[in-house]
C-alpha cells in the first residue's frame, strides 16, 4: 500500500500535533500496534476551525456543479482503491475482508449520492395567500461543521457526514475515533488531493485524530464560528454534546445507541428469518448500532427458529479478518470482550441456555465465539443493554400485542426487524414499532439513498437520502 498519512490535516497540509505527541493504533486480531498517529491538542482543533472558517466563504461560492464533480471524482478514486482501503479497514478495525470491501462500496455510495444531490437544492417562489407579496424560500450552507465519527465503520461513518456537508457548501473539522483513525485520514487525503488538482479551496476538510476527545472538541463548542455538530456514538456521550451545543444553539445531528428488536412472527418463513438474522446480528461481529440486539420469537416457532439459527451460527468461521474465509472477526478491544463475556455470564446465571458459543476464544486478539442464547428473560441485561458483540439472546412471546410491547419497551428506537408472510402483520409492524428504520423480511436496511436515524434516545436528525444534505442547510424565507 502507498504511503499512508498519519498526521493532522489542517488547511490542506499534513503535519504533526502541536506538541508532536502520537498514539498507537492496534490490530484487534493480534492486539499488536500497527500505526503511530498524531494526537491532536485543543490548540490544533482551534487551528482546524480557523482553516474551516477561512475556507467557508470561498467554498460556499463554488458552483454546485463543481462541488458535485469533486465528490464524483473522490467516489471514483475511492472505488479504484477498494482493495487498499478494505485492507486498511481490516487492519485497524478487524473486520473480515469481504465485509470491509462491502463497506468501501457502501461508504463510497455516499460520495456518489451526494455528488448527485449537490445540484438539486430545492427552493420556492409563490404568491402569499393575501396576494400582497411574493414568498421566496431558499437554502444556505449552515457553516463550519464538526463531525465526530465512531470506530466501527471507518469509511462509511466518515463519508456519510463529509459528503453531504461538502455538497451543501459547508467546510468541516472531523474528529475520527481514536481506535480506527487511519481510514478517515486516507479518505481525507483523497479529497485534499482532488480539491488541490481542481484549484478548489484548501481547508474544506480538516482532520484532528486525538485520544483527548472532550478537551479537544470542547473549545470548538465554545467558539461561535462553529455552526453545526454531527455525532455518531453512544447516547451518553450524545447527551453531553447536546448540552455543550446548547450554549451557541448549534444545529445538531445525533445518531446514538440502539437496541434493535428482531421479531419473528408465527407465520414467518423461518429459513429466510435465519438468513436475515445472520446478517442483522453478525455483520461486523455484531458491532453495529443497527445490529439486532434481541430476538423476539413467537412461542409456536421459538424452538425450531432457535435450533436453525444456532446451527447456522455454529458454522460461521471466526478468524482474523485478513484470513481467507473469515466471517466473524475480532471485537475491537479487550474491554469489548469483557463486556460481552459479562453479559453472557449474567444471562446464564439467571437461567438462559447456551445453544452455541458462549465463550471468548483463547489466543492472540480479541475474539468471542458467535453465541445464541435461549430461555432468556425479557429483563436480562443482555436484552436491555446494547451488546455490541456476536451474541443473540432469544426471548419468546405469545401474541402480537406482547411482541410490540417487548419491541417498544426500551428508551431506544434506531432500527428494528420483523419477519412475517402476512401483509396485514407487516403493515401493522410498520405502524406499531417505534424505530427510525424498520426492515420487513430484510436483515439489512442501510442505504445511502435512504434516511438513516432513530427516534427516542437513539438520536436527532437523519443522514443519507434527500434529508442528509438538508441537515447541513439553513432555510431562509424572504417576503418581497
Amino acid at each position: 500500500m502507498a504511503h499512508l498519512p498519519t498526521g493532522l490535516l489542517i488547511d490542506g497540509h499534513w503535519g504533526p500535533a502541536g506538541d508532536r505527541a502520537t498514539f498507537e493504533v492496534t490490530d484487534p486480531a493480534t492486539a499488536e500496534p500497527i500505526f503511530d498517529v498524531s494526537d491532536a491538542t485543543p490548540a490544533d482543533a482551534v487551528r482546524a476551525l480557523d482553516a474551516a472558517h477561512a475556507a467557508a466563504p470561498a467554498w460556499r461560492a463554488v458552483p454546485p456543479r463543481e462541488r458535485s464533480e469533486l465528490l464524483r471524482a473522490v467516489f471514483e478514486r475511492t472505488m479504484s482503491r477498494t482493495n487498499d482501503i478494505a485492507a486498511l479497514i481490516t487492519a485497524e478495525a478487524g473486520k473480515p475482508l469481504a465485509q470491509a470491501r462491502a463497506e468501501v462500496a457502501y461508504g463510497a455510495e455516499f460520495l456518489r449520492w451526494f455528488a448527485e444531490q449537490a445540484v438539486r437544492v430545492d427552493g420556492l417562489v409563490r404568491t402569499a395567500p393575501s396576494g400582497g407579496n411574493k414568498q421566496y424560500v431558499s437554502r444556505r450552507p449552515v457553516g463550519p461543521s464538526l463531525l465526530i465519527t465512531p470506530w466501527n465503520f471507518p469509511i462509511a461513518m466518515a463519508t456519510r457526514k463529509i459528503a453531504p456537508a461538502l455538497a451543501a457548501g459547508c467546510t468541516v473539522v472531523i474528529k475520527p475515533a481514536e481506535l480506527t483513525p487511519m481510514t478517515t485520514l486516507l479518505i481525507a487525503e483523497i479529497i485534499r488531493s482532488e480539491a488541490e488538482a481542481r484549484g478548489l479551496p484548501t481547508g474544506i476538510v480538516n482532520v484532528v485524530p486525538t485520544t483527548q476527545a472532550g478537551p479537544v472538541t470542547g473549545p470548538l463548542f465554545d467558539d461561535p464560528r462553529l455552526r453545526k455538530v454531527s455525532f455518531t456514538g453512544s447516547t451518553r456521550v450524545g447527551q453531553i454534546l447536546l448540552a455543550q451545543a446548547a450554549k451557541n444553539v448549534l444545529r445538531s445531528s445525533m445518531e446514538l445507541g440502539g437496541n434493535a428488536p428482531f421479531v419473528v412472527f408465527e407465520d414467518a418463513d423461518l429459513d429466510a428469518a435465519v438468513q436475515g438474522a445472520l446478517v442483522a446480528k453478525l455483520r461486523n461481529s455484531g458491532q453495529s448500532c443497527v445490529a439486532a440486539n434481541r430476538f423476539l420469537v413467537h412461542d409456536a416457532v421459538a424452538r425450531p427458529f432457535a435450533e436453525k439459527f444456532a446451527a447456522a451460527v455454529g458454522e460461521m468461521v471466526t478468524a482474523p479478518g485478513a484470513q481467507p474465509g473469515a466471517q466473524v472477526g475480532p471485537l475491537i478491544n479487550e474491554g469489548a470482550v469483557e463486556k460481552v463475556t459479562d453479559l453472557v455470564d449474567d444471562a446464564v446465571a439467571h437461567g438462559a441456555q447456551v445453544l452455541t458459543g458462549g465463550s471468548r476464544l483463547n489466543g492472540r486478539g480479541h475474539f468471542f465465539e458467535p453465541t445464541v442464547l435461549t430461555g432468556v428473560s425479557s429483563d436480562a441485561r443482555v436484552v436491555t443493554e446494547e451488546i455490541f458483540g456476536p451474541v443473540a439472546p432469544i426471548v419468546a412471546f405469545g401474541s402480537d400485542d406482547e411482541a410490540y410491547e417487548l419491541a417498544n419497551g426500551t428508551p431506544f428506537g434506531l432500527a428494528a426487524y420483523a419477519y412475517t408472510t402476512s401483509l396485514r402483520r407487516a403493515q401493522r409492524a410498520m405502524e406499531e414499532i417505534e424505530a427510525g428504520m424498520i426492515g420487513i423480511n430484510r436483515g439489512l436496511v442501510s442505504d445511502a439513498s435512504a434516511p438513516f436515524g432513530g427516534v427516542k434516545a437513539s438520536g436527532l436528525g437523519r443522514e443519507g437520502g434527500e434529508v442528509g444534505m438538508e441537515e447541513f442547510q439553513e432555510t431562509v424565507y424572504v417576503a418581497l
